[in-house]
């Protein structure tokens, strides 16, 4: 199988990386859950593996299964469940891989990072507060920060949300302040930028404001990139999280479409070459 060598981080502005998501079935104590520990690991491996081979630069796993999401931290099942598939899909692929914790438990990202060999890690509420389906959520940089630093894992990279998807604001805020703030105050790595939902677009009006505000950091769209949007897209984002495009018939749940993954990476090709210097 052709895999793409481990992408620095920074080489994400130069390079603009195409994340592909790992979207775990519901674990182990999630309401829905109906699979086995195995069957749950077999199906990421089979989509890392399908995504590797397509060509993306990295990939991000996440908890996506288990709704309704606990707005904070979750129980330690989760955690060893997400460490043991995080492990195995890094003994399978070279590719950097990334951890999300849903809805926003960014310390216990952190760990399974740190156990598994995870090069990052997304926080959907990094700083500030947000109303959700999960109620009211709350910056966690001050904590994460300090265990990052604590345990030594100045390696691991935080991609943080800016005005996250699932969620409304507490009050009006200017959105360029937000993302000041998230780099300046919450010490993010990058920014991500998505539309309103799951594989909903971003708007290129606020993609050029994130963009500016982020002054030379890496903004990432989180959401609703598709191979026919890339060329508009690319001059504004330095990388794209991509799921539900690369799933069979578009649907999130779905599997992996190794077609659909080999005409995104055509058109990501086409457009960076396009707009490269």
């Amino acid at each position: 199988m052709h895999q793409r060598p481990a992408l620095r981080f920074d080489e994400w502005t130069r390079v603009k990386p195409v994340i592909g998501m790992l979207h775990l079935a519901p674990l182990p104590g999630s309401p829905q859950a109906s699979q086995s520990l195995a069957a749950i690991t077999e199906r990421a491996l089979s989509d890392a593996a399908a995504l590797a081979a397509g060509g993306c630069h990295a990939l991000m796993m996440e908890n996506f299964g288990d709704v309704p999401f606990y707005p904070g931290r979750v129980p330690a099942v989760v955690v060893a469940a997400m460490t043991a598939i995080a492990a195995a899909v890094r003994r399978q692929t070279p590719l950097p891989l990334g951890i999300n914790v849903l809805r926003n438990d960014g310390q216990s990202a952190l760990a399974v990072a740190i156990g598994a060999g995870a090069e990052f890690i997304r926080v959907n509420v990094l700083s500030g507060a947000r109303v959700t389906d999960q109620g009211l959520i709350q910056g966690i940089a001050h904590d994460l920060l300090r265990d990052k630093a604590q345990l030594g894992a100045t390696g691991v990279r935080i991609l943080a949300d800016a005005d996250v998807k699932h969620a409304a604001p507490l009050a009006a805020r200017d959105l360029g302040d937000e993302v000041k703030d998230l780099l300046l105050r919450g010490l993010a790595d990058a920014v991500i930028v998505s539309g309103s939902g799951t594989g909903q677009p971003v708007s290129i009006a606020k993609l050029k404001t994130v963009k500016e505000a982020a002054q030379g950091r890496p903004v990432l769209i989180g959401s609703g990139a598709t191979a026919a949007s890339l060329a508009e897209l690319a001059p504004y984002a330095d990388g794209f999280i991509v799921g539900t495009a690369l799933k069979q018939d578009g649907i999130s749940v779905n599997p992996v479409d190794p077609k659909r993954v080999r005409e995104f990476m055509a058109a990501h090709l086409a457009s960076c070459r396009a707009h490269s210097p």
